[in-house]
């Protein structure tokens, strides 16, 4: 739903951007309120909401409301629920990993169609400019994105680093934080309350916030002004993150063609002589 609304953000009028801010602000319980309510909170009339849901793509308020609660539904479950759904089958399956390579080949696909293309362009000119710093971090299983990341950008850029996952670091790190900086983040469901503390925080100093998640949107993207959403579902007990791992590698090979002069430059003196 969220990934819905910012593709639909730039042919929205004044007033329909309103109710899609209001919307993402109080994501997604704001959308559980009857459409009155819903409208009076976004600073819009409740034709207005209408459209909006139409402009969505649903039929009526209550379609788009069913919606909502599909989505929450899938956001929260954990990978315990997805194996219980769908339990792993027993005995030997030869043809397993080549229907698993085939399922992250589409999960590629369908994420270069899902991530506008300015976007995309956007996050990696701002990374490339080399202006201010740039800090990445993430969750229990995406803060090892955050470090591959991390490891590729110190090379090409300076001011690149990664905030520490324990909240303590974290905020002692963040008192060199400036406005102007960007902050990449990866969060991908089950949403961790703290990641999106940390990047309320960095908004509130005016830093750029980035965010990579999934294709269910981490509430962090209150809080940014880029979202890069991947599609990571397998149907499986675990989603899988490897088109994240991809978004980044096309991220990092961009980025260095944007600056390759100085880029080049500084690669060649870390070359070990």
């Amino acid at each position: 739903m969220e990934s819905r609304v910012h593709e639909a953000m730039h042919r929205l009028t004044a007033a329909e951007k309103r109710v899609a801010r209001g919307l993402l602000a109080n994501y997604p319980t704001i959308g559980f309120a009857p459409v009155a309510e819903f409208s009076r909170q976004s600073g819009a009339s409740a034709a207005t909401a209408l459209r909006f849901v139409a402009q969505l793509g649903y039929g009526s308020y209550p379609e788009f409301q069913r919606a909502l609660r599909q989505e929450l539904e899938e956001r929260v479950k954990s990978p315990l629920q997805r194996g219980l759904a769908r339990p792993p089958a027993p005995g030997r399956d030869d043809q397993f990993l080549d229907r698993f390579f085939h399922q992250a080949v589409d999960n590629l696909h369908a994420t270069a169609r899902r991530i506008p293309s300015s976007e995309f362009e956007a996050v990696c000119a701002r990374i490339a400019d080399g202006k201010g710093a740039c800090h990445l971090f993430g969750g229990r299983f995406t803060d090892a994105i955050a470090a591959y990341t991390e490891a590729h950008l110190r090379l090409i850029r300076p001011g690149v680093r990664r905030l520490d996952g324990r909240t303590s670091s974290r905020n002692d790190q963040l008192l060199d934080v400036k406005p102007g900086d960007t902050a990449i983040v990866f969060d991908v469901r089950r949403y961790d309350p703290q990641l999106v503390a940390t990047a309320a925080s960095l908004a509130a100093r005016r830093v750029f916030v980035v965010l990579v998640t999934d294709a269910w949107i981490s509430p962090v993207s209150r809080h940014a002004k880029i979202v890069l959403p991947c599609e990571t579902g397998t149907d499986r007990t675990w989603d899988a993150n490897l088109v994240l791992f991809g978004t980044m590698e096309a991220l990092i090979a961009r980025t260095t063609e944007l600056c390759w002069a100085s880029a080049s430059n500084r690669m060649g003196l870390g070359e070990p002589t």
